[in-house]
């Protein structure tokens, strides 16, 4: 079919991308700190979670109660709702600009330095109001007993070691969420596109799409998760404890990369695998299903 590319012109309608967004990464990530509270067990203590992902769940529930895998909640939830308005928002509209750029036959052409470039750039801006509540997950987490919640965690990590505290994990935040980010949507409109090659779109159900939506987000998470790991770990890693007086990040980031090695950096990958993929498959299902109640189908659509 000939190359097509919406135009949405305003904040109106980029305000219902980056909102259907937000809903779908606060949802699905929130539903899964469970999974998320293990994973972060695993890669900060290997030695004693070794057991798996199953049994990182009976170590956690017996030794601290079953109200330990709700840790981190609210930061989750309301972190990744920043983030994902950011995202999905910020992807939509990065695409327009190099559409408005280019042409719409050149872009479909060249779709996929598109889509490479436009979610790295959405992601740049999502970690930037993402890392401060990713640092108070990650710091609830490590240290059970370091606050109640969020807005003690947040400000007492505010109050005792300063603003920049909650940056301290954001040069290892953005290795892996710009690769992690790229690859998700990149690999999700590839394989979108190889399914709706032997449809007509408009003949589909909304039933139909979600599930194509769910299948794609299943691959492109998968695909995220592999490629983000190593940085996943040292940024969990990194927020667990305050750095040494003096101490840089970079020098902190190259201590905790040559202790972790190659093998290291890829703990918890079976909990981090099961996790992304299932955020990921519920994100797209659920970005797509918000979209079509906000009357907003679509978005910039570049394939051929």
């Amino acid at each position: 079919m000939a190359a097509t590319a919406e135009k949405p012109s305003g904040l109106g309608l980029y305000g219902k991308f980056a909102f259907a967004g937000a809903v779908c990464c606060s949802v699905t990530h929130g539903a899964l700190t469970p999974v998320d509270v293990v994973k972060t067990r695993i890669q900060l203590d290997p030695v004693t979670y070794n057991k798996g992902m199953i049994g990182g769940f009976r170590q956690v529930v017996a030794n601290e109660g079953a109200g330990a895998l709700l840790t981190g909640f609210g930061p989750t939830a309301a972190g990744y709702f920043l983030q994902g308005a950011f995202k999905f928002g910020g992807y939509e509209f990065f695409k327009q600009q190099c559409v408005n750029q280019v042409g719409v036959e050149n872009a479909s052409q060249y779709r996929t330095p598109i889509y490479l470039a436009s979610s790295a750039a959405a992601e740049f801006f999502a970690d930037i109001a993402l890392c401060p509540l990713e640092a108070t997950r990650i710091r609830l987490v490590s240290q059970p007993t370091f606050a109640s919640g969020l807005a003690s965690g947040f400000s007492k990590i505010l109050s005792q070691e300063g603003i920049g505290s909650f940056y301290s994990g954001f040069g290892p935040m953005l290795f892996k969420q710009v690769p992690y980010t790229m690859a998700k949507f990149v690999v999700f409109e590839k394989v979108s596109e190889a399914i709706y090659r032997n449809f007509d779109k408009n003949t589909l159900s909304d039933g139909t799409k979600t599930t194509i939506n769910l299948g794609s987000g299943l691959i492109a998470g998968f695909a995220a998760a592999i490629v983000s790991q190593p940085a996943d770990t040292m940024l969990s890693k990194i927020n667990k404890t305050p750095g040494a007086p003096g101490e840089g990040t970079v020098s902190r980031l190259a201590k905790i990369g040559k202790e972790l090695g190659l093998r290291g950096s890829y703990a918890g990958i079976g909990a981090r695998l099961f996790m992304v993929g299932t955020i990921t498959a519920g994100q797209f299902a659920i970005y797509g299903d918000v979209k079509r109640l906000l009357n907003v189908t679509g978005g910039v659509e570049i394939a051929k």
